[in-house]
């Protein structure tokens, strides 16, 4: 249950933390146990973030903790915001490095807290940490053919398209990535 350094992204982004989660806390998020999360979260949640729309993330996050507790280092955590203390969305990893030193990232923004910077603080603080671990060798980024402000804000911080693959559940999605090593 650690947290990222708070980093602002540019002179005007909002300060930004990843705030790491742990087992229970995944369990109740997945559960959609707003007492539970409550109860277990290092920082004050939102209901939102326990809702349907949600919810399957978690319950992948929390399998894979349940299977490699160090994987809570990694996975997906919630976007602090350290100003006003106040949760935004999620982000994180999709896992530790795999064998070639590849993360893929992944990111969302509540609705209400959507066009603020906190997605690019959030990528910001993320190609950070990618570029700070040594066994990271290139960051992974799968977005959606529709979805224009993430395809703008990667290819703004140099992520190059290097394929397209399919998600059952997101559908088509374009691949696209950075070498680690850029982001410092």
């Amino acid at each position: 249950m650690s947290t990222d350094e708070a980093a602002p992204a540019h002179p005007a982004a909002p300060r930004v933390r990843i705030v790491h989660l742990d087992r229970p806390t995944f369990r109740a998020l997945a559960a959609g146990d707003v007492l539970a999360v409550d109860a277990a979260s290092p920082v004050p949640l939102p209901a939102s973030f326990a809702g349907p729309d949600w919810r399957g993330v978690w319950r992948r996050r929390a399998a894979q903790v349940d299977e490699d507790p160090g994987a809570a280092g990694w996975v997906t955590g919630v976007v602090w915001d350290e100003d006003r203390g106040l949760a935004v969305g999620r982000a994180g990893f999709h896992g530790p490095p795999d064998d070639d030193g590849m993360v893929e990232i992944g990111y969302a923004v509540e609705p209400e807290h959507r066009r603020q910077g906190y997605a690019r603080a959030a990528l910001v603080a993320l190609l950070r940490r990618a570029a700070s671990e040594p066994g990271v060798r290139t960051v992974r980024v799968s977005i959606s053919p529709d979805n224009a402000a993430s395809t703008a804000l990667a290819l703004g911080h140099g992520f190059v398209r290097v394929g397209e693959q399919w998600d059952d559940e997101d559908g088509l999605e374009i691949v696209y990535e950075v070498p680690a090593a850029a982001a410092r």
